[in-house]
């Protein structure tokens, strides 16, 4: 069984070549990375790092500032749009690809198509996203098949809430602040919308303010939020059925998965009667959901029926104290013991576009310091593993871009670079030739982590914690060590893990009886270790009780880890 290895890239960054762009500069000014730019050479390039699947950010149409009059696309309001270039996750069509993306902005459906053609003919399947929550304030469909509806076309706004309304409605007009917007020239154009609909953050008043999702409209399920939260499922509300037709849309265009934007906003009862229904006629489908509460994980993915979970609140949480707040290794033992049977279905990662990234000042500074993270994150469970691209790179984000800060993270609002990754994409040569040497060691070092997740004992093995068994080894420092063993009948693999971004740590790691038994070794066996990554291999050859009472010597360079193959014999 393959594990999924999901790469992460927006097309409006990832093949954007431009040297010096402006601080809130337009499309013309920085440039924009165009679909026809993601080329075969560039796939492969992306599969050299073990991907399986590529999850193209940000192309259904959304809000932007400058449109394509010349194609029928108006300008939007700058007033209620985030950045020159747009949310991504302000849908402004569901059923178009964002104009900015092509070549030929008259063609950009026919180039979607090739891209997609592109990208399996490299044996790697698509994920878009699918963002059922919000809308962009305005939304307008040029593009929807014969027979579809706009959003809210047929609402009743003298109401505030209806199963059949597409959208909540409050009994006055929406108020937006001078703060609200996109950075331009004064004076800033009117925005009037009356009566004002329920903006997408859950804000049920026409009083908005900056830190409010005011560029989007929330979406209505059937939930009444001002009886109590009463449900209304019976007869099927609107939206469920507009959503279901959305996605069979683009499944039918090849589309292989969907990451499915803030779920646990909408009903797990609209992914329970949704999910199955699409998977009759796609049953390769794949699900994804962004939920950030574990208390909710059951439900969604039990009963909403999606493949896999955001790990956030788990794993990325836990490691980011551990690198940035000196927080235990130890603590990784929690992830595990508190997911238990839902570990299969945990996406994990350490970089996406909503977070800050490992080679910024704000988190790390130094991407080389996460190799012992990204090996956890790809190696103690079954489920899927995601890198955003440039995290291979080191792309730290540096200096503010216009809406976006200078926050660490690359923006996803503005027309912008990435420097460090320009190096690699090399005007379209795809290669090495201008990295560093640490940047194409730290490439080659994320290429080796997702091959070994592909071993058979990561990839469909179980897991066996060891730090129980290691309170009182000698020299061990559980703040800053962590060693697991992932085992099948065929393989047997050893992770030992230093947190320690300054300091060499030698000790002693011992492995109890117990595992022994689980993994079915005799009691006489010898173990046979041979290090299976790293330039130089090192070997061990130990007694079994030697190893259970005393344990074998290992010593770790910072930020630094080994895997070893455990062989056994008399």
């Amino acid at each position: 069984m393959q594990k999924p290895i999901i790469y992460q890239l927006l097309p409006r960054l990832f093949s954007n070549y431009t040297r010096s762009p402006k601080i809130n500069g337009t499309r013309k000014q920085n440039g924009c990375g165009k679909l026809n730019d993601i080329t075969t050479q560039a796939l492969q390039g992306i599969k050299e790092l073990g991907a399986t699947h590529i999850w193209y950010t940000g192309l259904i149409e959304h809000a932007c500032v400058e449109g394509y009059p010349k194609y029928g696309i108006e300008d939007g309001n700058p007033r209620v749009i985030k950045g020159k270039a747009g949310s991504p996750y302000a849908i402004k069509d569901y059923y178009d690809i964002d104009p900015d993306l092509a070549e030929k902005p008259n063609r950009r459906m026919q180039e979607f198509n090739e891209l997609i053609l592109r990208t399996h003919r490299e044996n790697l399947k698509v994920i878009i996203d699918f963002v059922p929550n919000h809308v962009a304030r305005i939304y307008k469909s040029d593009m929807k098949p014969k027979g579809v509806s706009d959003f809210g076309t047929d609402d009743d706004t003298t109401i505030h809430f209806s199963t059949q309304n597409d959208f909540y409605y409050l009994d006055e007009p929406l108020q937006v602040p001078e703060e609200c917007g996109t950075t331009m020239d004064n004076p800033r154009p009117p925005y009037h919308e009356e009566p004002a609909k329920v903006t997408g953050n859950d804000k049920f008043s026409a009083h908005i303010d900056k830190n409010d999702w005011y560029e989007t409209v929330k979406l209505n399920y059937g939930i009444n939020y001002s009886d109590g939260n009463s449900e209304h499922f019976d007869p099927i509300p609107s939206v469920w059925e507009k959503m279901k037709d959305i996605i069979i849309y683009w499944a039918k265009k090849g589309v292989d998965g969907f990451r499915c934007d803030m779920v646990e906003m909408t009903p797990v009862a609209f992914w329970e009667w949704l999910i199955p229904q699409v998977k009759e006629q796609f049953p390769e489908l794949h699900f994804i959901a962004e939920v950030y509460n574990p208390d909710k994980y059951k439900d969604y993915i039990e009963r909403g029926r999606f493949d896999y979970l955001y790990d956030k609140d788990g794993l990325y949480d836990t490691l980011r104290n551990i690198m940035q707040h000196g927080h235990s290794a130890s603590s990784l033992t929690q992830v595990w013991r508190k997911l238990d049977s839902q570990l299969p279905k945990m996406l994990r990662f350490l970089e996406n576009h909503d977070e800050q990234r490992l080679a910024s000042k704000h988190f790390l500074g130094n991407a080389l310091s996460a190799l012992p993270g990204m090996l956890a994150t790809a190696t103690m469970h079954t489920g899927p593993v995601m890198i955003y691209s440039g995290q291979e790179i080191g792309e730290p984000a540096d200096g503010a871009s216009g809406y976006s800060g200078d926050d660490g993270r690359t923006t996803i609002f503005d027309y912008w670079t990435m420097p460090e990754f320009q190096k690699w994409t090399n005007k379209g040569k795809f290669n090495e030739v201008k990295l560093s040497d640490w940047q194409k060691a730290l490439r080659k070092q994320y290429a080796k982590i997702m091959e070994i997740s592909q071993h058979e004992a990561v990839a469909e093995g179980a897991f066996y914690d060891l730090m129980y068994a290691n309170n009182d080894s000698e020299g061990l420092d559980q703040n800053y060590i962590y060693a697991y063993i992932r085992h099948i009948n065929t393989e047997r693999l050893l992770f030992v893990l230093n947190f320690n971004k300054t300091d060499n740590l030698q000790f002693k790691l011992k492995i109890p009886e117990h595992t022994f038994e689980v993994m079915e070794i005799s009691n006489s066996a010898k173990i046979f270790g041979m290090e299976i990554c790293g330039e130089k291999k090192e070997y061990f050859k130990i007694p079994k009780t030697q190893l259970m009472n005393e344990g074998v010597h290992i010593n770790l360079t910072p930020s630094s880890f080994k895997i070893f193959r455990l062989e056994f014999g008399m």
